[in-house]
């Protein structure tokens, strides 16, 4: 569940809808990604257009660009291709720069990966995830908490 913080901070910008779309339901579906979870509650319910910014960096809205584009599935595709990413990591954005946030879809981490020393790390399973949930996370990327 997404927490209260949050879910205020979301409605206050505008960016929270009470309703959820079919198409909405059916792209996190297509991901396999549970619509109870933190992950799926937070992108069936929030949208301010196809990414939302904040840290000086945007996050898709993972179900508008399912639903409207092809370019996240793309992007999925090539990011598992080129990194050889396990397929429950979800790109959270375009790996703008450095380094980008991916979200594993098995135990709902997050983990912001870079080229360098962390991507060595991640591959001797030796990098921890940086939020232990997709809430926390959110609450990072949007300054609400540090």
């Amino acid at each position: 569940m997404l927490s209260a913080l949050l879910v205020n901070h979301l409605q206050r910008k505008g960016w929270w809808f009470d309703d959820a779309t079919d198409d909405y339901r059916n792209a996190l579906s297509t991901l396999g990604v549970d619509e109870s979870s933190q992950f799926g509650q937070f992108y069936l319910h929030a949208e301010d257009g196809p990414t939302f910014i904040g840290r000086n960096r945007e996050i898709y809205q993972i179900c508008w660009f399912l639903v409207n584009s092809n370019d996240y599935s793309a992007s999925v595709a090539r990011t598992h291709d080129a990194l050889k990413l396990p397929s429950e990591y979800l790109p959270l954005d375009n790996f703008q720069g450095e380094y980008g946030f991916f979200y594993n879809k098995t135990s709902e981490e997050v983990l912001r990966l870079g080229l360098g020393a962390e991507w060595r790390d991640f591959d001797e399973g030796s990098l921890e995830p940086q939020w232990a949930d997709f809430n926390s996370f959110l609450e990072w990327y949007f300054g609400l908490a540090d």
